[in-house]
This record gives C-alpha cells, structure tokens and sequence, in this order.
C-alpha cells in the first residue's frame, strides 16, 4: 500500500475545536506506493500456525515491503526463525508470476482476497517436522529439520494439500477429484485417486462458492480423528445457475462459465461422504434429509467426535451434531435459533474437553457458551474463538472491548463471574493463534504503520496486576520473541480521528486536510462500506491511509459504520433486516448532519460518497434518494439488483424473493431508476467502476443499471475494468483508480481551498 511536514488538524474529543499538530502527509507517489505493496499489507507475517505441543510457529512473510512474493518460515524459541521454503529459487522456479494459475487456486485467492503470490497457504503434520503446499500447481514437501524440499512426480495441478496428523499420508485436490499421497522416508510414494466422479460440474474436496465467498469454509475435505479416514464434500453444481465471464477486450478468449447461486436460486447440492482407508465410503446425512441447506463447517479433532455444523435455508436455525461414521448418521447435540438469522462464525464451534463452546447471541449481547451457557459477560461482544493451551484450561478469545477495538481475552470457564482478562496492553485491533503453551499475537493500533506480531509464552496462571479498565493484564503471557514486519511505511500517519455522531451514537472516522486554516469551506466526502458484516472504523492504521489521502486533496473525509455492521451487538446488526436501503443512508446523512453542526467550515452544498462493493451500492443510493445532499458519487462493483446477489448474504438480510418480494423491490437501484415517474431521475454527477472478471458482484449490476439510467435519460460515467475481478489487484489498476477517482470529485464537489 522524502515526507513532507505540514500542519494537521486533529479534532478536539467532545467539542470540536482543532488543534494543530506537526506530521509527514502523503506524497504525490501515494497511489502508486500504495498499489505496489499492496495497501501497504507486503512483509507483514501471515498465515501463522503452530503446532499443537507450542514447539514450532509457521508463518507466510515476503522479503520486503513491496515484494509480492511470499516464503515460508520457521519459528523456534531454540533457532530463532529460519527460512523453509524459497520460491524463488532455481529449484522451485515459478511460473505464477506470469498468471499461470489452476482455476481452483484462483478462485481460492479471489474469496480470500489474497493478492500475494508464492506461498500463500501450507499444511504441517502434528510434530512440525514436515510441511507440505502447492506452488504453481505441483506438490512440495518440506523437510522442517534440514528445510530440504521436494517435488511430486504429479502432471495435474494440485490444489489444497494437506497432511494427514502423522505426516505419512498427503491428500490433495486435482482438477475435482481428491487423491492420496503416501509420504516415506521423507520421500513421495505411491499417489493413488481416493474419490472422484467424472464429470466437471460433480467436484470432490473443494468448498462451493457459497461456503468459501459466504460462510467462511474455505476446504472441501477434512481428516477424521483416527488420522487414516477422510471426510469429503461431494459438490454438484449442474442445478445452479450458469453465468458467464467474458474479456470484451479480447475477443478471440473463449468465456469462462461459473455457477453463481442467485438469491432465490438453487444452491449446489453438496453431498458429505466417510471414506476408510480401504475406500469403503459411507455417505453422511448431514443434511437430515434436506432439512438443512447449508454444509457450515467440519470439526474434526483427534479423539473426539467429529461435529457437523449445518444451516438451514432461511438461516434462523444452526444445527450442532455429531457424526456416526457406521451408520452415516448425525445426531444432534446443539441448536441454535432466532426470529431472524443465526449468525455463523467461522471455527466458532469446537470442543473443550468434553463440552461444547459456541458463540450464540444472548439477548443484546454476543457470548462465548460452554454448552449453551453464556460464560462471558453481558456487553462483551465476542468475536472468535482462538483456543486453550495444554497447561491452563482457559480459553482464549477476541471479543469488541469496544465498538471500534478488538482484543485478545482469557476466559475462565469455571468463573463466569470473573472477568475476562487481556492478554497484552495494546490498544486497537488483535487476534492470535495457540498451541499448546505458546500464542503469537498480532496487533494494528491506530498510531502506529504496520502489524505487531510477538511470540508469547501461555503462563499457568495471571501475574501482576490488572489494568485500571479491568481488561489488560501484565501478567498472563510472558513475551518470548517478535517476528519481524518487513511491510513499507507509508511516510506519514493516517491519523484517523474517532468520534460519534447523532442520537444512536454513530462510530466515525474523520479526516482533515493538514493545509486546511480551519475556516475556508471545505467539501465532504463521504468514504463508507457501510453494510452488514463488515467495519470500517476500528482502531487500526493501515486501512485509513486512503481515506487521509483524499483528505490532504482537500476533503473533509468520513467514514461511518451504521446499523447492520458489527461490533455493536446483535440487535444493532439485525436493525437492517427487510431493508438494505434506508436505514444505511439514514445513518450516513444522519453522520454528515453531525459533522456539519460539530465542524462549521465544512460546505454542505459540496458533498460527495464513494464506496466499493456494498459501499459502492451506498454511493448509487445515496445521490438517486438524496441528490439535495449529495453532488457526486462514485460507485465501485455496486450490488445495484439484490436478485443478482447470492443466496446465503442476501437472503440473510432481505429473505428468500418468493417470500419477500418488496423487500427487494424496496432496495432495487435498477428498479428505481426504471419506475421513476419523471425523467433524470439521476441529478447529480456518479462514476460506476466495475471489473468485467468479477466474479462475486457480477458486472452485470452496473451493466444493466447503466442501461436503465440511459433509458431514464439520467447522464453518468462507466469505468468498465477488462480483466478485473472484484479485489483489482493489478498495481496499475489499483493505482489509477484512485488518481481516476480523484479527478472525478475534483470536477464534480471540488476540492478548492482559498
């Protein structure tokens, strides 16, 4: 993702007066830096895992901030860190640089948004001692001790290899169908087809779109706890709707088809199947006879119960069950429900011990729960589920400590009425990983470029005393290592000053230009995702560094998290159920009309929106409802049809369309401009940017509300990108989105100091 010092004005806590402070401000390469280290995200260790006794940490790192290739490392308290894995080298040349990868794997990047190449994701067997992960679709194995690797003798591009816990057996997915690889002496031996079917559209071991884009299930094949058995998905897509990606800009390539699962449509039908070593499959009714839609997880742990977690279509029923691999049937240990939808967490479910943790809402609060029985407190929204180590039965947790930080928290089960207690004194945003006694925990602060990321060692009980807050402890971890952040510093601060707006105590993120003499007018932009599911104002630096940008062209920038996002609650998530509309826009001109009143310098009749994805939906909203408040917009990959979406995201908020039919025709931008009772429904100025690759808000939302705007008679712009999926992450696309974007509010709201 030479400084130059200016003055920046910082908001005051309550009353808004301005201060001036000194501070570095970005410098005229911002876009393109920012493009080439990929928000700023390159050197920063990723993809950590530990093995289960705490001995070793794996991690993902690039050698430098600009560097868009990653390697893998190993972390001992005995070695320090080491170097395992070069992709680089002669011996493991790669070809991904020029594009070249399987389908499969690029799909797998696209819903995780991962724009790194090299090793981006890797299995170890329980001890550490060996690692196994696909580079350009081949097999590699890695001997951890003398960090030697090799490849498979395989012709077919592999894609999720994953070692068995005794690190003998490999099983991997190839073009659909799932194979086993057995591992001697450090040596690949025999690879053998465990299951597949034949035919492209029945997929073995890969997680369907649904599941990897919305629920958070990223594989398709799991272990089963005896080490030897597999557990895999049987995935058929031919009742699932077919769309077609094509290249416009390059005519003679064929289209790509994919299966995108519109709301209302049929779902692929995924089947779950025991197979034994000895390739006997049982098939699993997980779905009690297709009671239940959704596959949401596998949990497969040594010497306990494997657990499915299923949903239902309407998603106000989360089933918890356990499997019986000699029948093929489930019984059901856990149920969860609402009038609403039941939120799915991913590896939110798992055992402690011989009980069960979940996180469920309990009225107005989202509580960790050992059997169903809420063991954190009331007001502590909880996040995830991190894990416990061997020698203290707590359990780690990240819960909101407040609305825009997310913390590290130990949590008693035996005391409930204890409160939970932080693990490091950090402000901002942290999470963490476990094993055994040892937890890595990376930490963003607002003040502060870059991740934080330290190796600590679990100690058996808290030492020193808590902090004044009642959260922090000096005492419960004792620091054993950092691991270095090799990610750029951007050369200035993002400086985001947090605030709230209005009754319902809006969380914001504002920005002030530093050249700004806290009196002449200055425009507004409003820079929100603003949807369900997702936050923009946390405690965290990197991530605010575009919108301080466009505040040093001149902008008032502001960034606010409505009803529907998270962090506030389940009540204050579930306010924007049957209406996707309304209630956002609300909160954001009920955020602007905040700041107007806090900030009188700022000019209400120039104000502008951007936004991508659902914030792009927010922007194509906000100035065909409320042109008299908004002068601009720019609207990237905006879902402008609710019925081009997918089911499991859309139908959560807005229900199936055959039940609920005005909901969607209440928040349908095409519909909108179509209906309108007179022409130029659309008065002010909008830029519509949309990737023709994109596979999760397909171009054809912007495609067909363009249509419909030119039908009305309504004149906009429409960026189309060729070759583009939805995360753009080609460095010059990236780049010259934001100067293009720039240009636009320039000639619409316009930046214009005295």
């Amino acid at each position: 993702m030479t400084p130059i010092i200016g003055l920046l004005h910082t908001l005051g806590p309550a009353d808004g007066n301005v201060k001036r402070v000194t501070t570095p401000k970005p410098t005229a390469d911002f876009p393109r830096r920012y493009a080439a280290t990929r928000r700023f995200s390159l050197g920063t260790p990723r993809t950590i895992t530990i093995t289960p006794d705490g001995s070793t940490v794996f991690f993902c790192r690039s050698t430098s901030g600009d560097d868009p290739v990653q390697y893998l490392y190993a972390w001992t308290a005995e070695h320090g860190e080491k170097l395992l894995f070069d992709p680089t080298s002669p011996h493991q040349t790669s070809s991904e640089q020029s594009g070249e990868l399987d389908a499969a794997e690029q799909a797998r990047r696209e819903r995780a948004r991962e724009s790194a190449s090299g090793v981006v994701s890797y299995s170890t067997n329980r001890a550490g001692s060996r690692v196994c992960l696909s580079l350009d679709g081949a097999l590699w194995m890695i001997d951890v001790a003398t960090a030697t690797a090799t490849m498979a003798d395989f012709k077919r591009p592999v894609f999720d290899p994953r070692f068995n816990p005794a690190g003998d057996r490999i099983v991997f997915v190839s073009e659909g169908a799932v194979y086993r690889a057995v591992v001697e002496h450090s040596e690949f031996g025999p690879i053998s087809l465990v299951r597949g079917d034949g035919h492209a559209e029945i997929i073995h071991g890969v997680a369907e779109f649904i599941a990897a884009e919305e629920m958070g299930r990223s594989r398709g094949f799991w272990w089963a706890p005896d080490g030897e058995s597999l557990l895999v998905t049987r995935v058929d897509e031919r009742q699932v709707v077919q769309c077609w990606i094509a290249d416009p800009a390059h005519p003679e390539t064929k289209p790509r088809p994919i299966r995108y699962p519109k709301a209302g449509s049929t779902n692929a039908a995924v089947e779950l199947e025991w197979i034994a070593p000895d390739g006997t499959i049982t098939k699993i009714d997980w779905s009690d006879s297709g009671s239940y839609e959704y596959l949401a997880e596998v949990v497969s742990y040594p010497n306990h119960p494997v657990l499915v977690l299923r949903q239902t279509r309407d998603q106000k029923t989360v089933s918890v069950a356990k499997l019986n691999p000699d029948t093929g049937q489930v019984d059901e240990v856990h149920r969860i429900t609402n009038d609403v939808w039941v939120e799915l967490f991913p590896a939110a479910t798992r055992w402690h011990d011989s009980q069960l943790l979940t996180i469920e809402d309990n009225h107005h609060t989202r509580s960790l729960c050992l059997d169903g029985n809420p063991i954190t407190p009331e007001g502590l929204h909880v996040h995830s589920i991190i894990g416990s180590g061997h020698s203290d039965e707590k359990i780690l947790i990240t819960a909101w400590t407040s609305p825009t930080e997310i913390q590290v928290l130990s949590v008693d089960p035996t005391a409930p009425d204890h409160p939970p207690i932080g693990l490091v004194d950090h402000s901002g945003v942290q999470s963490a990983q476990i094993g055994g006694d040892m937890v890595v925990i990376s930490v963003a602060t607002a003040d502060q470029a870059g991740v934080s990321t330290t190796v600590h060692h679990l100690l058996p009980e808290p030492r020193g005393p808590k902090a004044p807050d009642g959260g922090a402890s000096t005492g419960i971890v004792s620091l054993k290592a950092t691991i270095q952040d090799r990610s750029e510093h951007p050369g200035f601060s993002a400086d985001p000053i947090f605030t709230s707006f209005g009754s319902t105590r809006l969380n914001t993120a504002v920005f002030m230009p530093s050249h700004h003499d806290g009196e002449t007018p200055l425009p507004v932009l409003l820079d929100p995702y603003g949807g369900p599911h997702a936050q923009r104002v946390l405690r965290n630096h990197n991530p605010h560094l575009v919108s301080r940008w466009f505040a040093e062209q001149g902008f008032a920038v502001l960034v606010t998290d409505g009803r529907g996002t998270p962090g506030r609650g389940p009540a204050w998530e579930r306010e924007v159920w049957g209406d996707l509309a309304a209630p956002v826009l609300d909160d954001q001109i009920s955020a602007l009309d905040g700041a107007l009143a806090k900030y009188p310098f700022l000019d209400p009749s120039r104000v502008g929106i951007r936004g991508w994805s659902f914030g792009g939906y927010l922007a194509a909203l906000a100035v065909l409802r409320r042109p008299d408040r908004f002068g601009a917009a720019i609207a990237g990959a905006p879902v402008t049809s609710w019925k081009l979406y997918d089911t499991h995201y859309t139908e959560r908020y807005l229900g199936h369309p055959d039940t609920y039919p005005h909901h969607y025709d209440q928040t349908d931008l095409i519909s909108e401009v179509l209906q309108a009772e007179s022409r130029q429904v659309l008065k002010v100025p909008m830029l519509l940017i949309h990737g023709l690759a994109d596979d999760n808000v397909v171009a054809a939302n912007t495609l067909q509300f363009s249509t419909a705007l030119l039908a009305n008679g309504s004149p906009h712009h429409v960026l189309p990108l060729s070759g583009v999926t939805h995360m753009t992450p080609q460095e010059a696309v990236a780049e010259n989105l934001l100067r293009f974007q720039l240009d636009f509010l320039d000639h619409t709201i316009g930046a214009q100091l005295a």
